[in-house]
C-alpha cells in the first residue's frame, strides 16, 4: 500500500499509477490551532506501508518544513499502531540534511535528530534520494536505501545539450561535490573543472575562481540542491567571467527558498533542471525545468515488495555519485 503527505501529494500520486494501487488515504489535516491530525481511511493491518513525503514545506498546502516532519511521524506512529507488516519512508527530499555535523560550538546534529525521531516512530526502512553527505546513512540502525537521481540529469545532459551545443564541460560547484561531478563528467563524456568556494556565513557563498578549462563551452553546473540560488547565481558569473560561452545547471533537489525565483531569473544561466523531490512553489522562471524522479522511486518500492536488489537499478553505482 502506498500512501503519501501533504508534501508529496503529487509525487505520491504519481508512484502509486504506476505500481498500479491506489494512494490510500491517510485522513491528514490541520486543526484551528496548527496542530496535525492523521487517520487511515481504510484498514492497513499486514501491509507494507510506504509512505511518500519528502520533508520539505508546500506552499499550496501550506505547511512548513516542521509540519511536514511531524505530519510524517505521525503517519509512520499511526500505521505502526494500526498494525502495518513493515512501514518503509520515502523521504526523497531529507529535510535538515545540511546541518549533519557540529560547524561550531553549542550546535545540534539536527539531520541525527531526525534519523532518531523516525526511528522511534516507528519506521522499518528509509528509502531517501542524494543525500547532502552520504555518511548520514549511519545515523539510522535500520536499513537506508540511498537512491540518486543523477542517472535522469545524465540522460537530460546527453539528450538534450550535448546535440545541441556540441563540446561541454562539468563544473563542480564546490570541493565537495567533486566526486559528483567527476563520475558525472565520465558519464556525458566531457571534461570536468571545479570552482573554488569559500562560506563565510550560513546561506552565503563567495566564489573565487575556475580550476580548469571552461574557456568557449557550454559549462553544466551540477549540484544536489539548489536553494536561494544566490550561490548559483554568482558561479554562473564567474564560469562566464572565465570565457564560457552559456551555463546551465542541473540538481536533485529545487528548493527555491526565499527570493530564489528573482534571483535565478535575473542571473546568466540558460537554463536550470531539477526533479520532483520538493514541490515548485508557484510563480517559477521559465528557464527552470522539473523533471519526475517517480520512476526510480516506483521501481525501489517494488523492489523492496519483493526483496529483490534495490542496487541493481544503477547497476551498483548509486553509491559512486
Amino acid at each position: 500500500m502506498v500512501t503519501a503527505g501533504r508534501a508529496s501529494l503529487d509525487l505520491g500520486a504519481k508512484i502509486a499509477d504506476r505500481l498500479g494501487v491506489r494512494l490510500t488515504d491517510a485522513g491528514l489535516k490541520t486543526f484551528s490551532d496548527g496542530e496535525v491530525y492523521c487517520r487511515y481511511q481504510e484498514s492497513i493491518r499486514g501491509a507494507d506501508l510506504f509512505i511518500v513525503q519528502s520533508i520539505c514545506g508546500s506552499e499550496r498546502e501550506g505547511l512548513t518544513v516542521n509540519d511536514a516532519l511531524v505530519e510524517l511521524l505521525l503517519m509512520i506512529h499511526a500505521a505502526k499502531h494500526a498494525s502495518a507488516h513493515r512501514i518503509v519512508a520515502v523521504c526523497p527530499w531529507y529535510g535538515y540534511s545540511r546541518q549533519d555535523k557540529k560547524s561550531a560550538p553549542r550546535e545540534p546534529i539536527s539531520a541525527r535528530l531526525v534519523a532518531e525521531t523516525l526511528e522511534v516512530a516507528g519506521i522499518d526502512r528509509m528509502v531517501t534520494m542524494d543525500l547532502h553527505a552520504g555518511q548520514m546513512q549511519g545515523f539510522f540502525s535500520r536499513p537506508v536505501d540511498h537512491m540518486t537521481a543523477m542517472p535522469i540529469l545524465v540522460q537530460y545532459v546527453q539528450d538534450q545539450l550535448l546535440p545541441r551545443h556540441g563540446e561541454l564541460v562539468i563544473v563542480a560547484p564546490d570541493a565537495g561535490r567533486v566526486k559528483l561531478v567527476r563520475k558525472f563528467a565520465q558519464k556525458v563524456g566531457a571534461p570536468y573543472a571545479l570552482l573554488e568556494k569559500e562560506r563565510p556565513a550560513q546561506q552565503v557563498a563567495e566564489i573565487g575562481h575556475v580550476i580548469g578549462d571552461v574557456k568557449d563551452k557550454v559549462a553544466v553546473i551540477v549540484d544536489d540542491i539548489i536553494d536561494t540560488g544566490g550561490t548559483l547565481a554568482v558561479a554562473a558569473e564567474t564560469v562566464l567571467d572565465e570565457g564560457a560561452r552559456e551555463v546551465y545547471a542541473v540538481a536533485t533537489h529545487g528548493i527555491f527558498s526565499g527570493r530564489a525565483y528573482e534571483i535565478l531569473g535575473q542571473s546568466p544561466l540558460s537554463g536550470i533542471v531539477v526533479t520532483d523531490t520538493v514541490p515548485l512553489r508557484a510563480g517559477a522562471p521559465p528557464l527552470i525545468k522539473q523533471l519526475t524522479c517517480a520512476d526510480i522511486l516506483t521501481d525501489t518500492i517494488r523492489r523492496i515488495f519483493t526483496d529483490d536488489s534495490v542496487s541493481e537499478i544503477f547497476a551498483g553505482e548509486n553509491q559512486l555519485f
